[in-house]
């Protein structure tokens, strides 16, 4: 994992990222040889050329972003791959026909297009099989030997299991009280705590996780001094934790590690700057999106009786009240028998207008006034309703803690977990939530959006 801009960042994912593109940007340059009649030099250089082929590289990389090729780097089906690559190739070629529309200087010359498509298709193929097949295994795999089995470690290790692009390799885990060849599934029982530095020396981690269920007298304070010493990293599991699932987990957080960390809690400067770009976001596109907001409120007051837009009051910054505007999507009397209740699967309550609105979050567009009126950001823990907040801080430590930011119109919770309609879906989000508050930066700010136009594009996560 590497840390870019306050961000952890999987080193599998970087590395094929950053070779797709010098492999992608050779396919163009060698088709502008083989097809342009005059110099590709003067083309490349003083013709545009350069740019164009950055334009048709940065839609080929976009699509496979998209298509989630960055995040499952495992090849499970080449017939799927291949399906996926010529997919990622029309999306490229789309984008080319509207730049036909925009600016024509834009596009590249038509069998240049032709011909370095067919080669980048070829040599995505090709290379996600090799990378998948041989570079995954050789290219920055940090070796990991966890001491103890606790929950922490093992969501740890299913976690790594099911991501190999994060570059982990579980070696397996130490633990005198479990009975010799006890296995999960991604890890392997190699010995007692009593052996740790003979399997130390056998394995040769990069990393040792400490999960030990009860640390008393059973920790071997002294051989983890000597390893740690000699070169190989000591990590508790809770800190292990945050960089392989994105999360902080509430398992063992204490209150010292928000009052004596330099790192937890948001960064002013970051506040800031979110609130400033979050309200030129949200000014343009109010702008953009006018028109659409237009024929959506025609849409709703002609299919269902009752105010076009549902104001609710929510919790938004240290506590304070805000009313939300979000388009209605539900019948006017939605909670007049049941009160304030969450949203299901299938909510009878919505409306046959209110489900297409909520599928593809078109609901949400009047939060942007929530943003230009300084009570939301764009990105940022979602507000909760006042009944749900005393409900779910009186069972869920720290979660009064999530309102030190402003709240978000989409948030690190709404891309990484489902639609939580329950106590414990709400404390998985308020891990993710503080992990957000911990790292808030423009950068993951913006990796965020994208995130969530991903998620509306595949119309993920509606309820």
């Amino acid at each position: 994992m590497l840390r870019l801009f306050r961000n952890l960042i999987p080193i599998h994912a970087l590395t094929l990222l950053l070779s797709e593109l010098v492999l992608f940007v050779s396919c163009f340059v060698l088709a502008s040889m083989v097809v342009l009649e005059v110099d590709p030099t003067v083309f490349l250089l003083y013709d545009g050329g350069a740019e164009r082929i950055l334009i048709a590289v940065s839609s080929i990389l976009l699509a496979l972003y998209f298509h989630d090729l960055y995040t499952h780097i495992l090849v499970r089906s080449r017939i799927l791959l291949i399906q996926q690559s010529c997919q990622v190739i029309g999306i490229a070629f789309l984008l080319q026909a509207l730049l036909n529309y925009v600016n024509t200087d834009l596009m590249l010359p038509r069998w240049l297009m032709i011909i370095g498509s067919g080669l980048a298709l070829i040599s995505m193929v090709v290379w996600r099989l090799i990378y998948a097949g041989f570079v995954l295994r050789a290219v920055g795999e940090a070796k990991v030997l966890f001491l103890g089995e606790n929950e922490l470690a093992r969501e740890m290790a299913d976690q790594i299991a099911e991501h190999p692009e994060l570059g982990i390799t579980v070696l397996g885990y130490i633990n005198s009280a479990a009975a010799p060849g006890e296995d999960w599934p991604g890890m392997k029982l190699l010995g007692g705590v009593e052996k740790l530095k003979e399997i130390v020396a056998a394995t040769k981690p990069d990393r040792i996780v400490i999960g030990m269920r009860e640390r008393r007298l059973r920790l071997p304070v002294i051989d983890l001094m000597d390893i740690r010493l000699s070169g190989i990293r000591v990590e508790e599991a809770t800190t292990a934790f945050e960089g392989v699932c994105k999360r902080i987990s509430l398992k063992d957080l204490r209150p010292s590690q928000f009052i004596f960390s330099n790192e937890l809690g948001p960064n002013p400067g970051s506040v800031a700057a979110q609130t400033v770009y979050s309200f030129l976001i949200a000014l343009i596109g109010t702008a953009l999106t006018a028109p659409l907001m237009i024929v959506v409120a025609a849409a709703i007051r002609l299919t269902s009786p009752g105010p076009i837009l549902f104001r609710q009051t929510r919790v938004g910054t240290h506590g304070r009240a805000f009313v939300l505007y979000k388009f209605r999507s539900m019948r006017e009397d939605a909670e007049a028998k049941t009160g304030a209740v969450w949203a299901t699967k299938d909510d009878p309550r919505v409306t046959p207008i209110g489900r297409w609105l909520r599928k593809i979050r078109l609901d949400e567009l009047p939060q942007f006034l929530n943003v230009l009126k300084g009570q939301m950001s764009i990105v940022g823990p979602r507000p909760e309703r006042p009944e749900f907040v005393e409900t779910l801080a009186a069972v869920i430590p720290f979660y009064r803690q999530r309102h030190w930011v402003k709240p978000g119109i989409t948030g690190w919770a709404q891309v990484n977990h489902k639609y939580g309609d329950t106590v414990e879906d709400a404390a998985t989000k308020l891990e993710y939530d503080l992990y957000y508050i911990k790292n808030l930066s423009f950068s993951m700010d913006v990796f965020i959006i994208l995130r969530t136009i991903k998620t509306l594009l595949l119309g993920r996560g509606a309820q």
